[in-house]
C-alpha cells in the first residue's frame, strides 16, 4: 500500500459528547435535511451529498466541530500518517473512536498542541486546527478546514472543586473565553459593573468577582454563604425579569442563567438592548421541550449576536452578544 490522498465530496459533523441525538435533530429539523449519514465513524457523522453553502446562517450548533472538506488518507507506517498531515498543515488534533494507540502514536509525530484542560482564565489561539479520525489501522479522514479553533472542537477547564458554589461557573468561564476568541474583547476587570438575573447560588458571581468585577447579583434565594459578604457583590432578593433598566443601570455586562422560557428572554433581551445597544450580554437558551428554531433565529438575528453550544451545556444554547 502507497500513501494516497482522495478528496470527498460532502462534510462531516462531530458532535458534542452524549448530544449524537441533538445533532441529527437539529439537521433534519433546523436544515431540513432528511438525507441519512453516508458513513458513520463513532460519533463522527459524514454526508457525502451536502455542502457548506447548505449552511450559509452557520454550520450546526450541537456538531463541536465540522468537517468543511474532509479526505481520506491511506498509509503504510505512523511515520507516513504523521507526514502527509505535516505537508498540509500544521495543527491537527485527533477524535478517536477505534486504533487508540495508533492515533496515540501519530499524534506523538504531529506538532504539539494543547489537548489538556485548561485554567481559567485562558487564550485561545486563531490558528486553523484540522481534525483527523482513524477508521482503521491504514485509513484516516481527516479535514484541515473545520469549523473550531479548539482542538476537536473541545474546551474544558482544570476544575475547582472547593470554592465555587456550583458547577455553572464553568459555563461562564467556557462562554467569556469563546466571547474573547470570536470578538477579542476583554473579559469583565477591576471598574466593570455587572448584572447577572437569577444568580443563586452564585456560580456565575462566583468567577465574575474573581475577575474583579463589581456585581449586581439578583434572585429571589440568596446565594452561597461565602458570597454574601463579598466587598465586591451587591445581593438583592427579588424576580430579576422585573426590573427596568433605568432603574438598576447602567452596567457594562448582563448575564442571565436563568431557567425560564426562551420567549420570555428575548423580551428581556430586547428590553436591555432598547435601553443600551452596546450592551455586552451572555445568556443561556433554556429549551423547553421541543426546540422552536424560527425563534432560536430571532436571537441570532440580533445584531452583533452568536449562538453556540458549549462544551458545558446541556438542552440549552449560549447566546453572546458583544458590539464592535
Amino acid at each position: 500500500m502507497s500513501t494516497k490522498i482522495k478528496e470527498l465530496s460532502g462534510l462531516a459533523f462531530l458532535p458534542f459528547p452524549e448530544q449524537t441525538e441533538m445533532l441529527l435533530s437539529e439537521l433534519k429539523k433546523r436544515f431540513s435535511l432528511n438525507d441519512k449519514p453516508t458513513a458513520r465513524y463513532g460519533d463522527l457523522f459524514y454526508f457525502e451529498n451536502l455542502t457548506a453553502e447548505d449552511f450559509s446562517s452557520g454550520f450546526p450548533y450541537w456538531a463541536r466541530c465540522t468537517m468543511i472538506k474532509p479526505f481520506l488518507l491511506t498509509f503504510d507506517s505512523i511515520g507516513e500518517a504523521a507526514g502527509e498531515l505535516k505537508k498540509i498543515q500544521r495543527n491537527w488534533a485527533p477524535y478517536q473512536y477505534t486504533c487508540f494507540r495508533r492515533a496515540n502514536l501519530i499524534q506523538e509525530k504531529l506538532p504539539y498542541i494543547n489537548l489538556k484542560d485548561r485554567n481559567f482564565p485562558v487564550e485561545i489561539p486563531s490558528s486553523p486546527i484540522g481534525l483527523y479520525t482513524l477508521i482503521d489501522e491504514h485509513t484516516i479522514i481527516a479535514s484541515a478546514e473545520t469549523s473550531s479553533n479548539l482542538p476537536a472542537g473541545t474546551l474544558h477547564f482544570i476544575e475547582d472543586h472547593e470554592n465555587p458554589p456550583s458547577r455553572a461557573y464553568l459555563k461562564i468561564q467556557e462562554s467569556l473565553t469563546m466571547a474573547r476568541l470570536f470578538t477579542g474583547c476583554e473579559l469583565p476587570k477591576a471598574g466593570d459593573r455587572c448584572f447577572e438575573a437569577g444568580a443563586c447560588p452564585g456560580g456565575w458571581t462566583w468567577v465574575l468577582a474573581g475577575l474583579g468585577a463589581n456585581v449586581f447579583a439578583v434572585d429571589r434565594a440568596p446565594l452561597a454563604d461565602s458570597l454574601m459578604n463579598n466587598p465586591l457583590i451587591t445581593f438583592q432578593a427579588h424576580d430579576a425579569f422585573t426590573f427596568k433598566p433605568e432603574e438598576i443601570g447602567p452596567f457594562d455586562w448582563i448575564f442571565s442563567d436563568v431557567i425560564c422560557y426562551p420567549e420570555r428572554l428575548l423580551q428581556w433581551i430586547t428590553m436591555w438592548l432598547e435601553y443600551n445597544p452596546n450592551l455586552k450580554m451572555i445568556c443561556t437558551i433554556k429549551m423547553q421541550g421541543e426546540i422552536d428554531w424560527p425563534l432560536i433565529q430571532k436571537f441570532a438575528d440580533i445584531p452583533h449576536s452568536r449562538i453556540l453550544h458549549l462544551n458545558y451545556n446541556k438542552h440549552e444554547l449560549t447566546w453572546i452578544h458583544i458590539p464592535a
